[in-house]
């Protein structure tokens, strides 16, 4: 029975206990420490030299037919930007400079509004740069509204002086006082409209956010850290399963 026991009661030879772990790891600790460090210093090296970058904002507001109701809608202004006057702008820099614009410039709507947000990321360094291609963009936006403006203003004038001969030409007639009435009220609704037209306006140019785009430099170090922390171990744990495998395949 005793000799049956022990046949029984043994500990098999894969199993690792957690000193075999301890041991393990400050056997290869020299590496875990070298990948450690290896890792955190790289990612602090990489926190301190990329460089800061902040969105850089401008607004314009389009001209208002009345209230709420806009000459041009935003949508189709934003189209004309993206695919008319942008890729001209991004020309005529490149041909300047032998480089493309160094940063990206993008347009929005905000709901409900008659604004048209341009927003480009950018470093300080390249400051300058964004404003000059947000003033090139906001000029080419004031000229068209513009031309829109008076184009509208001249459409209404020349309604309104035919009305205004249509009436002086009835006033001599008889039985005429529906139609002269009617005139009348067609002048005066336009006369409204040519007052309460609003021209476009910039409301904010190449105005800098202040808060920081991109992770914190902070949280850069802690998750270099966190994965050195984590690279290191398995390294060294690895490194000593390399170590077993050549000892095995030698004593073959």
């Amino acid at each position: 029975m005793e000799e049956r026991q022990r046949s029984v009661q043994h500990t098999p030879d894969d199993e690792i206990s957690l000193v075999d772990l301890a041991s393990t790891f400050l056997k290869r600790r020299r590496i875990f420490y070298i990948v450690f460090l290896v890792t955190l210093v790289a990612g602090i090296l990489y926190a301190l030299l990329t460089p800061e970058k902040y969105d850089y904002v401008s607004l314009f507001k389009l001209a208002e037919r009345d209230a709420g109701s806009f000459i041009e809608k935003p949508a189709t202004v934003i189209a004309t930007l993206e695919n008319r006057w942008l890729p001209e702008i991004e020309a005529t820099y490149r041909a300047e400079h032998d480089q493309p614009i160094p940063f990206d410039v993008v347009f929005s709507n905000p709901e409900n509004t008659g604004l048209v947000r341009i927003v480009s990321e950018a470093t300080p360094a390249n400051s300058e740069s964004v404003k000059q291609i947000h003033r090139q963009l906001i000029e080419k936006l004031e000229q068209s509204q513009s031309v829109t403006v008076s184009t509208l203003k001249s459409n209404l004038e020349r309604q309104i002086e035919s009305l205004s001969s249509t009436i002086d030409k009835l006033e001599g007639s008889r039985d005429v006082g529906a139609a002269i009435a009617d005139a009348v009220n067609k002048r005066l609704s336009l006369e409204v409209l040519l007052h309460s037209i609003q021209p476009a306006e910039l409301l904010v140019l190449n105005r800098q956010m202040v808060e920081q785009k991109g992770p914190a430099r902070s949280l850069i170090v802690v998750l270099a850290a966190m994965l050195g922390l984590m690279g290191g171990i398995f390294l060294s744990f690895f490194a000593e399963f390399v170590s077993l495998v050549r000892a095995n395949l030698s004593e073959m």
